[in-house]
C-alpha cells in the first residue's frame, strides 16, 4: 500500500513479513514500524536478506506472508542503475526528481485553473501547493547540486553514465536521492564509493532526514552517527529477527549480552543431553555387568535383579529421547588461519613508483614483516593502483617494486574475478574461516550474492597463506560483526598488513597504524 502522505505522515509497517527463494527461508516473522524521523539500520551477516528486505520495502518483491504498508513515495538506492550506459547523468536526474518534477507541475496546472476560475480551482491548487511545499520542490535541484559537489559526482548532466566509473555513477544516483525529497528513502551500501568528505555529507544529510530512512551499510561509523533503531537479521537463539531501540551502540551491548545468553543456553542443553547419555550409558553397563551374580550367587538373585535393571535402562532412553536441545548452536565465527612471519626481513618494497594517468608520484614505501600500513586518500588519489602495483598485478610505469623470492602476496581488491560454476568448497578444500555457511559453500560462485562472493575472495586470499596482505576496502559488502572479528584478527596477525579504505571507524580502530597519504 502506498499513498501520497505529506513527509509527517510518512511510515512503513511490516508485520510478520515471510519470504524464500528455491524453498529456502530468506526473512522469516520480520516485524519492524518507522515513522518520519525514524532511522533504521539494517544489519546482518552476508545472505540474510538484507537487501531482499529493502526490496519488499519498496514494492518490488512480493511477500509469501505477512503485510507490508507505505505512505509516501519511496527512494531507493540499490546496488543496480535503473538506467543503462548510453543514458545520460542528466536523464539520471530527471527519473529521481519525477516526483518533484510532476508536483511542479500539477501547480502549475493547478494554477493556470485559478487563473481561468474553474470549478474546484481553489481546493486543486491547495493541494497541489501542499504537495509542493512537502517536498520542498523549487529547491530540489538546487538541493541535486549541492550533493554532486559534496560526493565528488559529475554533474555534466550531457555526460553518458557509460563514461563514468562505478563509484561515479552511484555516486550521481546518491546525490540525486538526497535532492528529491521521497518520504521514504531506501539504502543499500551507500558509502561503498564515498571518500571522506562524502561520507561527512552523507552523515549529515540523513541525520536532518525529515522522512524515514531504512539503510543497510557495513559502515559502522555511518550506523552509529545516525541510527536510532537497528534491524539484525542474524540467526538469534529462536530463528527470528531482533529490533533494537536506542542506537547502534545500545545494539551492539545488547547483542553482546543476548549472543552470552545464547550459548550458555545452548551449552546447558546440550550438558543437559551429555548427563542424561551418560545416564543411559552407566544402566546399561549395570544391566551388563549384574546379568550374572558372582560365584556362588545362585539364579533366583540374577532373576529379581535382571527386571530393575531392564525397567532402569528404559527409562533412561526415554528421557534421552525426550530431551531435545531446541537452542541451536551459535554461528561460526570468523577464524584468522596463522599466517607466516619472517621477522626481521623487509618483505615489501616500492621505490619511486609511478602510473601514469592513475598514481602521480613518485612513491617510496618499505614494508618489513609485521608491519602496518593504512593508505589514505581522496577517491582517485591511486590506493587501489598502488596496491595493485605492489601485488604485482600491475606494471609501474616508472619505479620498481621488489620482495623476496619466497615472500607470497595476498591481495584483496575491491572487484572480484568473473564468477564461474566452481563452489567455495571446491576452491578452498574445506578451509572456509567461518566466512561461509554450508549453504553458500556449495553454491557456485555465480549464483552467490555480492557480500558471499566478497567472504569467498578474503577466504581464497587467506588460504593462500600470504607473508603480506594488501586489503583494498576491506569492509566493503561485509556485516558489521565480520568487520569488527577482522579488525581484531589483523591487529594480531603475524603477517604484514597494508590496507586502503575510506571506512571511519576502521580509520580510528587503526589509528595507531602508521599512515601514507597519497
Amino acid at each position: 500500500m502506498t499513498s501520497h502522505a505529506p513527509v509527517r505522515a510518512a511510515h512503513v509497517r511490516l508485520s510478520d513479513v515471510h519470504v524464500s527463494f528455491g524453498g529456502r527461508p530468506v526473512l522469516t516473522g520480520v516485524h519492524l514500524v518507522a515513522a518520519a524521523g525514524d532511522r533504521l539500520a539494517v544489519v546482518g551477516e552476508n545472505g540474510r536478506g538484507k537487501t531482499t528486505l529493502l526490496r519488499v520495502l519498496a514494492g518490488g518483491l512480493a511477500v509469501d506472508r505477512g503485510e507490508v504498508r507505505r505512505a509516501g513515495s519511496v527512494g531507493v538506492a540499490d546496488q543496480q542503475l535503473p538506467l543503462g550506459p548510453d543514458d545520460t547523468v542528466g536523464a539520471l536526474i530527471d527519473l529521481e526528481l519525477a516526483a518533484v518534477r510532476t508536483a511542479l507541475a500539477r501547480l502549475d496546472e493547478a494554477a493556470n485553473g485559478l487563473a481561468e476560475g474553474r470549478p474546484g480551482a481553489d481546493d486543486a491548487y491547495a493541494d497541489a501547493l501542499a504537495e509542493v511545499e512537502d517536498l520542498d520542490a523549487w529547491d530540489a535541484d538546487r538541493r541535486v547540486e549541492v550533493s554532486l559537489a559534496a560526493l565528488d559526482a559529475v554533474g555534466d548532466r550531457s555526460r553518458p553514465l557509460g563514461t563514468l566509473s562505478v563509484g561515479q555513477r552511484h555516486r550521481v544516483r546518491l546525490a540525486c536521492l538526497l535532492g528529491a525529497g521521497h518520504r521514504v528513502l531506501l539504502l543499500d551500501e551507500p558509502t561503498n564509493h564515498l571518500d571522506a568528505s562524502g561520507l561527512g555529507h552523507l552523515t549529515e544529510r540523513l541525520r536532518a532526514y525529515p522522512g524515514v530512512v531504512v539503510l543497510v551499510s557495513h559502515d559502522r561509523a555511518l550506523l552509529a552517527d545516525v541510527a536510532t533503531t537497528v534491524v539484525d537479521l542474524d540467526p538469534s537463539s529462536d530463528g527470528r529477527p531482533r529490533v533494537y531501540g536506542g542506537g547502534y551502540h545500545a545494539y551492539v551491548d545488547a547483542r553482546r549480552a543476548e549472543r552470552a545468553r545464547w550459548e550458555a543456553l545452548h551449552a546447558d542443553q546440550v550438558a543437559e543431553r551429555q548427563r542424561l547419555a551418560d545416564d543411559l550409558s552407566a544402566a546399561r553397563n549395570r544391566l551388563r555387568d549384574n546379568w550374572r551374580p558372582d560365584k556362588g550367587h545362585g539364579k533366583h538373585q540374577r532373576a529379581t535383579r535382571a527386571p530393575g535393571l531392564v525397567r532402569a535402562v528404559h527409562r533412561r532412553q526415554e528421557e534421552l529421547d525426550a530431551h531435545v536441545v531446541e537452542i541451536p548452536p551459535p554461528p561460526t565465527a570468523f577464524t584468522l588461519p596463522e599466517l607466516p612471519g619472517r621477522h626481521g626481513t623487509t618483505v615489501l618494497r616500492a621505490d619511486g613508483v609511478m602510473v601514469a594517468g592513475r598514481l602521480p608520484g613518485p612513491v617510496d614505501l618499505a614494508v618489513d614483516a609485521g608491519d602496518r600500513l593504512v593508505i589514505t586518500g581522496p577517491n582517485g588519489a591511486g590506493k587501489s593502483t598502488l596496491l595493485a602495483v605492489l601485488a604485482g598485478a600491475l606494471a609501474p610505469t616508472t619505479g620498481t617494486v621488489s620482495h623476496p623470492r619466497q615472500v607470497r602476496i595476498g591481495l584483496l581488491g575491491q572487484e572480484s574475478d568473473p564468477p564461474g560454476r566452481r563452489t567455495a568448497a571446491d576452491l578452498l578444500d574445506g578451509h572456509l574461516f567461518g566466512l561461509l555457511d554450508g549453504y553458500d559453500a556449495h553454491r557456485p560462485m555465480a549464483e552467490l550474492s555480492v557480500g558471499a562472493r566478497r567472504r569467498l575472495d578474503l577466504a581464497l586470499v587467506l588460504a593462500a597463506r600470504p607473508h603480506v596482505l594488501l586489503l583494498d576496502e576491506p569492509t566493503n559488502h561485509l556485516s558489521v560483526t565480520l568487520v569488527d572479528e577482522l579488525t581484531a584478527a589483523l591487529a594480531s596477525t603475524p603477517a604484514a598488513v597494508v590496507l586502503a579504505t575510506h571506512d571511519r571507524q576502521l580509520l580510528r580502530d587503526t589509528r595507531s597504524w602508521p599512515r601514507l597519504e597519497l
